[in-house]
Parts: C-alpha cells; sequence; structure tokens
C-alpha cells in the first residue's frame, strides 16, 4: 500500500514548535513565508501549517503584477521578471502590514479567470478580499520570502519538490499550451530568484514535498 504524506513529521515537527515557541512572547502576530518554485505544494504545505493554529493564509498570486502587459514580460530580463510578478509593495501595504498589526487584511486579487484585455494586461476581481486577523499570518507563493519583505517576516520556510514531481503537479492543473509559455517566462526567473536573490542556504527551514502529496 502507497504511503501518504499527508501529515509530514519531522521537518513539520520542528517548524511547529518554532512557530508555538514564538507565540508565547509574541506581541504582534507571527507572519511565515511559504515560498518555493511553482509545484512543489506551497499551498498544500500552508494548509497544513494552518490547521495547527489560529492562522490566515494570504496567497500571494493575488499580487500578481496584473498590470504588466505579455509583451511587457518578454522585454524583462529573468531578473526583473522576478523582482517584477509580484507586487510586494501592495502585498505590504494591504496585507501584511495591516494583519500585523490586529487589522483586517483588504485587497482586490488578480482575477485570471476573466483573461487578458487586449491589451494584454489582466483585472483585479472587483470583490474584495477580508482577511481578518489572526496570530499566525502565512505567506502562501513563490516570491514571498523576498527581501524587500524581510523586516515584516519572522520564519522564511522553502518548499522543494523532485522535478518531475513538480513537473507531473503542473500537468495536472494547467492546459499544454498555457504551461509551454508559462515555462518559457517564469522558469528562468525563478532560477534567477532561488539562485541569486534567495539561495536555499538563506531559509532556516526547508520542507521536501513528497510525491503522495497533492499540490496546487
Amino acid at each position: 500500500m502507497e504511503q501518504r504524506d499527508h501529515t509530514p513529521e519531522i521537518p513539520f515537527a520542528r517548524l511547529i514548535t518554532e512557530i508555538r515557541t514564538r507565540l508565547l512572547s509574541a506581541a504582534t502576530p507571527i507572519v511565515v513565508a511559504i515560498d518555493g518554485r511553482s509545484g512543489t505544494g506551497k499551498s498544500t504545505h500552508a494548509a497544513y501549517l494552518a490547521s495547527h493554529f489560529p492562522a490566515v493564509v494570504v496567497p500571494c498570486d493575488d499580487f500578481f503584477a496584473a498590470n504588466i502587459p505579455a509583451q511587457g514580460w518578454a522585454k524583462r530580463s529573468p531578473s526583473a521578471r522576478a523582482a517584477d510578478c509580484i507586487d510586494w509593495r501592495r502585498l505590504r501595504l494591504e496585507a501584511i502590514e495591516p494583519l500585523r498589526a490586529g487589522l483586517p487584511g483588504r485587497w482586490h486579487a488578480f482575477d485570471f479567470a476573466r483573461g487578458a484585455a487586449p491589451d494584454g494586461t489582466y483585472a483585479r476581481s472587483e470583490t474584495i478580499t477580508v482577511c481578518a486577523p489572526r496570530p499566525v499570518v502565512l505567506l502562501d507563493g513563490t516570491y514571498a520570502a523576498r527581501p524587500e519583505l524581510a523586516d515584516v517576516v519572522d520564519i522564511a520556510v522553502l518548499v522543494e519538490a523532485a522535478p518531475e514531481v513538480r513537473a507531473d503537479r503542473l500537468r495536472a492543473r494547467e492546459a499544454a499550451e498555457f504551461l509551454a509559455e508559462w515555462h518559457a517566462r517564469w522558469d528562468a526567473a525563478e532560477t534567477h530568484y532561488f539562485t541569486t536573490i534567495r539561495p536555499r542556504a538563506t531559509f532556516p527551514f526547508v520542507l521536501t514535498s513528497a510525491t503522495s502529496v497533492p499540490a496546487r
């Protein structure tokens, strides 16, 4: 029988202990960035952590820079794409800082479902996402632990998975045509980020996502 890895023990135990210890003396909510390449299982890991604490999960994809058209991304270098992909200023202003202050986070999320406008940009949802403050704030997404947010992130976590696992997960959730375009645009940006901006050695916690863990 295949062993299911829905309740990881060793790495999660140390991370959960760290968060619990910090909560004992924390004057403000603890912000945990769950970072990693696409398809590694970040959302699954964030949900697992959220089941252990009074926590709120902030999807960093909600803050994708939808105002940059496709041709704008094509003109950018991998380093510029990594820098501009997530609007970290808006993420900080509308979600992290209010939640750390014990106030609700409020933002208009990136709306991929509405499709691209004629100019290649995307829209934000007309509905405001509202997140109530909780003792633990989990930032879920690639680039969540970027250096510009270091002063408002308490714990940075890297989630890893084997390349073939990531590829299988991405194929399971996206159309082939979209994936080809996505890889051409974002693979090099992620490689730059995780080798130059936030290499593995800079993360105090590294979690390995097994093949049996479902991922988004």
